[in-house]
Formats: structure tokens, sequence, C-alpha cells
């Protein structure tokens, strides 16, 4: 048994009250999380299935979400191609960047994704913990982001070395995606529901760029696993998806960030909506943010909310987010009166 109304919204069948789920809600602004981080480190938490497995079930415990995820990081699959990963203070940090001169340094064997083995573990020690009525999501990078990373080591900026490196995506792709299938199909088999693409740097491409060169490879990715991929971009426009894929019947479904009208979440109709409420208003006083969600329901039930839809934030969950308003999202939500 898993959550109905997380496989209500997979189905796009109308209910009364939607699953919710934030990502990263295993993440900084938690103290259980802040607990278990300073006992063992990051890359200690990801790597370790067992760990792993108790961060998830933190923000379940606690806040009974609907939805549990596998909490690891998208940065991992470039270290198993052999590009090194580093977490720093200030961040990740890969040993080398990835560019014409640098790119037969890649991995290219056959048994790469096996570097990735303790992310399907963390996934089949979750789903043993997992209450019996909470759902299981696994994840992996989206491919512009992945790219984004290994050429210039982060997302942020004007991205000019991406850009102009677009050639090489091709080359990274060939390589990249029989890791990301082989480690998909290990997720789902250790019991995943849904395999979330997170791709947050996505936005920074024109509509008709993210449409020829990244929708392609999207595609021939989710085509091995029909409606099991969850899609999520930052600051993409509902131009981006004018695309025929997104009219198919292959996507479990799209997020979209708090940019996104209710009216345009409307119309998409892959699969699940996911989204799509400012994070940042979560750090309001009580009554304030309470104000802004009451409106922003308002918003989504006019009319009646968008098939399939998955409650959450906009974007990730932010560090230092008061876990009292954490609280009052989940109950507002399941008890908001919209007859």
């Amino acid at each position: 048994m898993t959550n109905l109304a997380f496989q209500n919204a997979l189905k796009r069948i109308p209910q009364k009250t939607p699953p919710i789920w934030f990502m990263r809600q295993a993440g900084r602004y938690h103290h259980h999380y802040q607990a278990l981080s300073k006992a063992h480190g990051f890359t200690k938490l990801c790597t370790t299935p067992d760990l792993a497995a108790e961060v998830a079930m933190g923000p379940i415990d606690d806040f009974d979400f609907d939805v549990s995820i596998l909490f690891s990081d998208i940065l991992f699959i470039l270290d198993a191609l052999g590009m090194g990963l580093e977490y720093t203070s200030s961040g990740p940090k890969l040993a080398w960047s990835l560019n014409k001169d640098t790119f037969s340094k890649l991995d290219k064997s056959v048994n790469v994704a096996e570097k990735l083995s303790f992310q399907a573990q963390a996934v089949k020690k979750t789903r043993e913990r997992l209450p019996d009525n909470k759902s299981l999501v696994g994840f992996n990078g989206g491919l512009f982001s992945l790219f984004t990373y290994a050429v210039e080591g982060t997302h942020k900026g004007n991205l000019i070395e991406t850009k102009t490196s677009i050639a090489l995506f091709h080359d990274f792709m060939e390589i990249l995606l029989p890791v990301l299938i082989q480690n998909t199909k290990e997720q789902l088999a250790a019991g995943a529901e849904v395999i979330m693409m997170f791709d947050t740097a996505a936005g920074e491409l024109s509509p008709s760029l993210y449409q020829s060169l990244v929708v392609p490879y999207i595609e021939q990715y989710a085509r091995h696993f029909p409606k099991k991929i969850g899609l999520y971009t930052k600051g993409t426009t509902p131009s981006h998806y004018k695309h025929s894929f997104f009219q198919s019947d292959i996507l479990a479904g799209l997020g979209v960030d708090h940019r996104w009208s209710v009216s345009d979440m409307k119309d998409l109709n892959t699969g699940f909506t996911q989204g799509n409420f400012d994070q940042t208003l979560l750090f309001l006083p009580k009554e304030e943010f309470l104000e802004h969600l009451h409106a922003y329901l308002d918003r989504m039930y006019k009319n009646d909310p968008p098939l399939g839809w998955v409650s959450g934030l906009g974007h990730g969950i932010l560090p230092k987010t008061p876990e009292e308003n954490v609280h009052l999202f989940i109950k507002t939500v399941r008890e908001y009166n919209h007859v």
C-alpha cells in the first residue's frame, strides 16, 4: 500500500485534498537533519544507506508529509563519471571542469552505475522504514543541470561557458544517459514509485533551445520508464513545454516553480502537476504567512485545482525556514475549506 492521494494525483483523479511533499524537505532547515549532519557530515549521510534513510524519515515523522524522497544529491553521478566531488562549506566542488580537452577523462566503462548503488540501497532502506500509507520518490539530476555543473562547477551566473559548449552536450549525453537509465532501474526496483528529474538550470535556456537541445534526450530517457519519470524545472515558462513530448503520455508529471500562474498549471496535461507556493513566504510571521497561503489556496481552488495537483513549494525549502510554518502549511492545505 502507498499513499492513495499521491496515486490519485499520478492518475489525475480529482480529489478534495492533494498529497504534500517539498523538495529538500529533509534538508538544512530541519533540526533532525542538523543533528545528523553535525554528527556525520553530508557525504556520509548520502552514501551510507541506513543514515540516508534516517534523514529521509525525519520530515515524515515530524511533519507527516505524504511522500518521502531519497536523501542524496544530483552530483554524485558526476563523481561516478570520474570528475571527483567534494562538499565544502561553500558548496560542492568538482576536481576538474568538462571541456573538449578534458572530455576523454570521463569514465566510460560499463560499470559506472555500480558506483551509485548506495542510492538504490538507500531507497530500499527508506521503503522498509516508511509506513505503508506513505509514498516514496527517487530522483536524479536534470540533464542540463548536470552538464552545467560539469562545465562550470555551478548552475549560477550567466553560464557563458556552458552555452558556448553546446556541441559537447551531445557527446556528454551519450555517456550520461546509460548511467542514468541503469541508476533509475535500480531505484525503481528498490521501491521508488516515481523518479523525479530535477533540472534547476533548465530555465536559463530559451524555450526553442530547450526544446531542440534537451527535450529529445529527456524523451529518450523517459521512454525507458513510461509514467515513472517526473520532471521539475526552475525558471521555465509555459512556452518551454510547447513540444509534442509534453502532450504525450510518457511522463509521470511536471513540477513548476512559483512564477507559474494557476491557469498555466491547469493547462498542463501530463500526469501530476507539482508546486508551487513561494518558498520565501514561509519566513513571514505566522499571520502574514497564513494570509498569503490562504490567498494562494483561494486561487488554486477557484474553478477546481489542476488535475493531479501535488501541493508543494515553488522550489526547495530554504535553510532556516521556521519549522512552525512548515507544520502550518501542511495543516492549512489539509483543512482548507474550498466548498
